[in-house]
Order: C-alpha cells, then structure tokens, then sequence
C-alpha cells in the first residue's frame, strides 16, 4: 500500500492513482503476473480445449454404442411399448403431477424441520459441557440408529405403529407420519455433516472470539458455524437431493403421491410408462440442485486454485 505525503494536491493524485489502479483493465492485469503463472493458464487452456474435444467424441460413441445395443436388441420393441409409450405418457402425466405437489408439500416441511434438528444435534454433539453428557448420549444413539435402519423400515414401523398405540382419537395424516420419519433419518445425516463441519473449524478462532468476550452459545452461532456450514454446503445439497427422492417412499403409507399415482395408472392401463413419467418429474425437481451443487463445488475448487498464484 502506497502513502502519499504532502499537501492536498498530493492528496488528490494518490486518489486518481488509486482509481486508475482500480479500473485497470483485465489485460493489465494479466501483464503485471509472473511468467509461470500464465504459462500455467496457457496450459490449463490449451487442457481445457483438449478435454472439451475428447469428452464430446466419447459422448458421441458412447450414445451410438447404446443406441445400437438397444435399437438390435430381440425385445426392444416390446420394452419400448412398455416404458416410453408416449401416449401412456401424456395421459399419465396430469394424475402423476397432482401427486407429485404432496411430495413437495412434504419435502418443503421436512427440509425445515431437518435444518432445525439438525443443527440442533450437531450443536448438542460438538459441546463438551458435562451437564448436556445425557444429550450428547441420546444424540449419539439416535444418528446411529436413524443412519443404520433403511428409510422404508423406519416407514413401515413409524407409519404403521404409532397409529397403533392409540394416542389420539382420530386418524394420524399418513402425510404427517411421512413428513415425520423423512425428518427423523435426514436430521441424523445432516447433523454428522455439520458436525464434520464445525470440528473443522480451526480452534483458534472458538480462542480468538471467546478472548473478545463471547460465550460459548454466542461464539459457536456467530463465528464458528457460520464458517462450518460455508466448507459443507455440497454434501448438505447431496442430502437435499437424496431427500428429495426419498419422499416417494410415503406412497407406502397409502399417499397417494406421485409414486402412488404412477402405480394407479399402471394398474390401469397395464403398461409401466407411468413410472416413467414420475422418474421424469422427480429428475425435474431435483436437476436445478444437482446443478448449483456442482457449480458451488467447481467454485469453490477454482477459489483454491486462485490462493496458489504466482
């Protein structure tokens, strides 16, 4: 950083000089860099452009290699009457789509709940006051059990045994039970993310924010997990779109939901193009997602990358 001393004159030309500085275009930039480092980005082109080519040829071969294997197989004809029959397609596409508004009902509501609790057992887990050991042992037990039981068990048990305990007077909503158990599993997942996440975090600055005063509520809300959810947000999107498939599992409960509404068409008409089209919908909800995760994860590797200039 310059200073510039003296009068008001000298004043006002380190102000220009810094303006100019600020708007120096691009390619001034890149004269004032090494000449490794831009040897180092003429080479990242140049790989750039060669995997660009070679991903474009082997894509091309690859769909022509499925396209022959599927177009000589002896029973393609009949599999392609029984899952892409685009008239199944569009007549199963409207019922497909109403059940398929209850799987986002349920995935909008347990993604709330699972942000909650799961924050909520990560901060439970990561604290080392003796007083919450009783927590941290309850907490403890039920990721382990939530991450070793399958989500269609803990469906069917959940879904079919608290009805039966016959703790209210009236019907428990399936959709509510669904809501409950998607919440239970993910909320088990996402707190050992965030958990990862948190003990990440360099304990300096647990050090450096509790020498200014802080407590340890105020220093892990404010300045630790902030920094934990920032180095963790691609496998907290992989569990996003994981969730998001996995509600289909509420048609078991009798739902009927884009799952349950597929199953009913089958039924139907006898022909399976219905699945097909509840696989189409559920890849539309969750492609936008699959999508930013990769973006945030190619950033944050370029973010990395560009810490390592020359």
């Amino acid at each position: 950083m310059r200073l510039f001393l003296g009068n008001k004159g000298g004043d006002a030309d380190g102000t220009e000089q810094a303006e100019k500085e600020q708007t120096r275009p691009a390619a001034d930039c890149d004269e004032s860099l090494s000449s490794i480092e831009l040897e180092r980005r003429a080479f990242r082109r140049r790989q750039a452009l060669k995997s660009v080519f070679i991903s474009v040829v082997s894509s091309v071969v690859f769909v022509l290699v499925v396209v022959l294997v599927l177009s000589n197989s002896p029973g393609w004809v009949k599999v392609r009457e029984a899952f892409f029959n685009p008239q199944y397609f569009r007549q199963a596409f409207v019922p497909v789509l109403k059940g398929l508004m209850i799987n986002i009902e349920i995935l909008c509501y347990s993604a709330v709940g699972v942000a909650i609790s799961g924050t909520l057992i990560a901060a439970v887990r990561t604290s080392r006051s003796p007083v919450l050991f009783p927590l941290r042992s309850v907490a403890a037990i039920f990721t382990d059990l939530m991450r070793g039981t399958p989500i269609i068990v803990l469906i069917l048990i959940i879904g079919f045994g608290v009805p039966g305990l016959g703790l209210t007077k009236t019907r428990i909503s399936p959709v509510l039970l669904g809501t409950i158990v998607i919440t239970m599993a993910y909320s088990a997942y996402v707190a050992e993310v965030l958990r990862a996440g948190i003990q990440s975090v360099h304990p300096s600055q647990r050090a450096a924010a509790r020498s200014l005063g802080l407590g340890y509520g105020q220093t892990l809300w404010l300045i630790v997990l902030p920094q934990a959810v920032r180095r963790v947000i691609p496998p907290l999107m992989n569990d996003f779109v994981s969730m998001q498939k996995d509600v289909g599992l509420v048609s078991l409960l009798g739902v009927v939901d884009a799952v349950r509404a597929a199953q009913i068409q089958v039924a139907h008409h006898f022909n399976f193009t219905p699945y097909v089209t509840a696989a189409f919908l559920f890849i539309c909800i969750s492609w936008p997602f699959i999508r930013l995760t990769d973006y945030y994860s190619e950033r944050v590797r370029r973010r990395q990358e560009a810490a390592g200039m020359v």
